[in-house]
C-alpha cells in the first residue's frame, strides 16, 4: 500500500453498491449535461453548497426532462446514503406521515438538501450501469474467453457480473473517470469552452470534500480510515498532491496523478473478503448439506460502511442468526438454493442474487435490499427501499417508506404487506430508524431501459384471499408480540375469517361427539393428510431442518450461532406443525 507517498486511497463501497441503480441510467445523465448542472448550480442562488429537492426538480424536469418519479427517486437515494442518525430518519417518517395531500408532501419534501458536488459526482456514477456498445464488442460487457486463474475465476462467479458489489468495478470506473470527476468540483471560469478543465485550474480544499463521497484511505498502512479531504488536510500530503496556500487549491493535474499514484484496491472489499474473510459459524446445519455453502465476513475488521457478510450456495438447508456480527453489516446471499434463511439483526443493506426456491426472512434493513436475478423466492423484510430486477415468481412481503422499485427484467412477482414479528423487532427498526408509517408497499415504481415502457403486469398485489401470517419459529428476547403496525384492513379481514374457519372446523369435531376409536382413526387420518400436504408443499424439509444436531465445541467458534434458541426450535416444533395444522381444513 505504500503507493503516493505513504498514503493508499481506494473507492468506498457504499456509494457504488447502495447509490449506483442497477439500470442504465438516462443519456441527460452523461458528462456533458452534468458539465452544464455543475456550472447552472454555482451561478444560481440557493443551489450551491446545498441543492433542495425544489431546485433539484426544477433542473431535472425542466433542463434535463427527467420524469419527476425518476427525479425524486435520484434525491432520495443520495439521502439513503448520508447516514442520519436514527432519531431524525423517524422523526422524518413522522412528518411525511402526516402529509394528507400532494401539496402536503411536496411541502415536506422541499425541506430535505444534499450536498451539491457529492450529489453531482453521485448522479455521475449511475454511469457504472451503462452498457456501452464498445466494450459489449470488445468482450469486457459479456462472457469473455480469456483465461482468469482459478481464484479470478471464483471471485468473477460470486460477483456475478453485479458491478455494485465488485469493487475491482469500482476500481477500474475511478481510474478511467477520475479526471471527469474533479472537472465537475471545479469552478465553471476555469473550464474551457467544451467544459474541460484548462493547464492551470484549480480544485478548492472545499470542494475536495465532494470527492469524499467516493474516496476515503490511511496513511502508511494505519488502520484508521479517512475520507479523502481529511487526508489533504495535511500539509505532507498537500505538498505531494500539488496544494498551492497562496490560493488554498490544488493544481489540477499534479492533484490528479498524485490520486492516480495513489489508488489501490479496496482491502475491505469483496474480493479480500472471499480470500481471507472469517468464516462465519452456524449452530444449526444438517449433516452434509453446509459442505458446499461458503458463509464469510470482515466484521471484526472493516469500518462502519465496510462491513459485510458473504452467503453463497445454501443448498436444502435452514439457517439462523441474530448476532452483533451481522447488525450494520451489507448482507450478500448467491446462489442459495432450496434453503429457509432467517437473519433477525438489524442490517445495513442485503442483496440477493440468483437464489432459487428459497424464503429470507430478515431484520430490520437501514438502506435498501437488491433482489437480483432470482426465482420463486419469497423475501419478508423491513427496509428503507426494496428494488427488484430480472426476477420472476417471487413473493415479497415488505413494509417500506419508499415505493418498491421494479427494475427491467422481472416476470410475475407479487407485493404483499409486510406479515411477520419476532420479540425485538420494533427494537431493531427504532435503531436503523425505521418506522411503521409511511408504508408504501403497494406502490410500485415501474422503472424501465430509456426509451422503452415498464411492463405494468409484471407484478401484482397478493390477493388477500391468498394471504397467511408467517411464524418466526425461534424463542428470543424482546417485547414485540404482533405485526408492527398491524395488517392492512382486507387482509386483516381475511386472516379473521380463516381463522373463524379454523375455529367452525374445531367446534365441529368437538360437536360430533366421536367416541374413542372414531377420534383414533380421525386423528391419524388429519396426521396422514397434514404429512401429506407437508410434502407437496415443501414444508417437511423446512420443519425437518429445525430440529438441530448435537452441538460440538467447533461450533463455538463463532459465540453468537444460535446456541440457547436452537435447543428452543425443538420445544417449538410442535407449535410449528399447529400452524400447518390450523392450515389444513382451509
Amino acid at each position: 500500500m505504500d503507493q503516493g507517498g505513504g498514503v493508499a486511497l481506494w473507492p468506498r463501497m457504499e456509494p457504488f453498491l447502495l447509490g449506483a441503480l442497477q439500470v442504465a441510467p438516462p443519456t441527460k445523465l452523461s458528462l456533458h449535461y452534468l458539465r452544464k448542472m455543475a456550472a447552472y448550480v454555482r451561478s444560481r442562488e440557493g443551489c450551491f453548497p446545498m441543492l433542495g429537492w425544489l431546485m433539484w426538480r426544477h433542473i431535472a424536469c425542466g433542463k434535463l426532462q427527467l420524469p419527476e418519479d425518476l427525479a425524486w427517486l435520484y434525491f432520495e437515494t443520495f439521502d439513503l446514503l448520508a447516514g442520519h442518525p436514527a432519531e431524525e430518519r423517524l422523526e422524518w417518517a413522522e412528518n411525511l406521515s402526516q402529509c394528507s395531500s400532494p401539496r402536503e408532501l411536496d411541502r415536506q419534501r422541499s425541506k430535505l438538501c444534499v450536498d451539491t458536488l457529492q450529489f453531482l459526482l453521485f448522479l455521475y456514477i449511475q454511469q457504472l450501469n451503462r452498457v456501452s456498445l464498445r466494450t459489449s464488442l470488445i468482450g469486457e460487457e459479456w462472457p469473455s474467453p480469456r483465461s482468469r486463474s482459478p481464484s479470478s475465476d471464483r471471485e468473477a462467479k460470486t460477483s456475478s457480473q453485479n458491478k455494485n458489489w465488485d469493487d475491482q468495478a469500482h476500481l477500474s470506473f475511478l481510474q478511467t473517470h477520475l479526471c471527469e470527476l474533479l472537472e465537475l468540483l471545479v469552478e465553471p471560469g476555469q473550464l474551457s469552452g467544451s467544459g474541460q478543465a484548462v493547464k492551470d485550474s484549480q480544485v478548492s480544499l472545499e470542494a475536495l470534500q465532494g470527492l469524499s463521497l467516493l474516496l476515503e484511505g490511511s496513511v502508511s498502512r494505519g488502520r484508521t480510515v479517512h475520507p479523502i479531504h481529511k487526508l489533504l488536510s495535511r500539509a505532507p500530503l498537500q505538498t505531494q498532491a500539488g496544494y498551492s496556500k497562496f490560493s488554498r487549491s490544488f493544481s489540477l493535474h499534479p492533484l490528479l496523478a498524485w490520486l492516480r499514484q495513489a489508488l489501490v484496491p479496496n482491502p475491505f472489499g469483496m474480493s479480500t473478503c472471499l480470500r481471507s474473510g472469517k468464516k462465519l459459524a452456524w449452530a444449526q446445519q444438517v449433516e452434509g448439506a453446509m459442505k458446499r455453502a461458503k458463509i464469510a465476513r470482515n466484521t471484526h475488521m472493516a469500518p462502519p460502511g465496510s462491513k459485510m457478510v458473504l452467503m453463497s450456495q445454501v443448498f436444502r438447508q435452514t439457517l439462523a442468526k441474530d448476532s452483533d456480527k451481522l447488525a450494520g453489516a451489507n448482507v450478500k446471499i448467491h446462489r442459495c438454493s432450496d434453503a429457509f434463511i432467517y437473519l433477525l439483526s438489524p442490517l445495513r443493506s442485503v442483496s440477493l442474487d440468483k437464489c432459487r426456491n428459497s424464503t429470507v426472512v430478515l431484520g430490520p434493513i437501514e438502506t435498501s435490499i437488491h433482489i437480483q436475478s432470482c426465482e420463486n423466492v419469497k423475501v419478508v423484510c423491513v427496509a428503507g427501499r426494496l428494488a427488484i430486477g430480472s426476477s420472476s415468481y417471487c413473493t415479497i412481503h415488505a413494509l417500506t417508506p419508499t415505493r418498491p422499485l421494479l427494475l427491467p427484467g422481472n416476470t410475475a412477482l407479487t407485493l404483499g404487506p409486510f406479515h411477520t414479528h419476532y420479540p425485538s423487532l420494533e427494537d431493531h427498526m427504532a435503531s436503523v430508524g425505521l418506522a411503521v408509517v409511511p408504508n408504501a408497499w403497494d406502490q410500485p415504481l415501474l422503472v424501465g431501459v430509456e426509451g422503452t415502457i415498464p411492463d405494468p403486469g409484471s407484478y401484482r398485489l397478493l390477493p388477500p384471499t391468498e394471504f397467511c401470517p408467517l411464524v418466526v419459529p425461534f424463542r428470543m428476547e424482546g417485547d414485540t408480540c404482533e405485526v408492527p403496525g398491524g395488517l392492512p384492513s382486507l387482509y386483516q379481514k381475511a386472516h379473521e375469517e380463516r381463522e373463524k374457519s379454523v375455529q367452525d372446523w374445531q367446534k365441529m369435531v368437538k360437536d360430533a361427539h366421536l367416541n374413542k376409536e372414531q377420534r383414533r382413526q380421525f386423528q391419524a387420518l388429519v396426521e396422514q393428510k397434514f404429512h401429506e400436504w407437508l410434502l407437496e408443499s415443501g414444508h417437511r424439509q423446512e420443519l425437518d431442518s429445525l430440529i438441530p444436531p448435537c452441538i460440538t465445541s467447533q461450533d463455538h467458534s463463532d459465540s453468537d450461532s444460535l446456541e440457547a434458541r436452537t435447543n428452543d426450535t425443538r420445544q417449538e416444533g410442535t407449535s410449528i406443525r399447529e400452524v400447518g395444522q390450523t392450515r389444513l381444513p382451509c
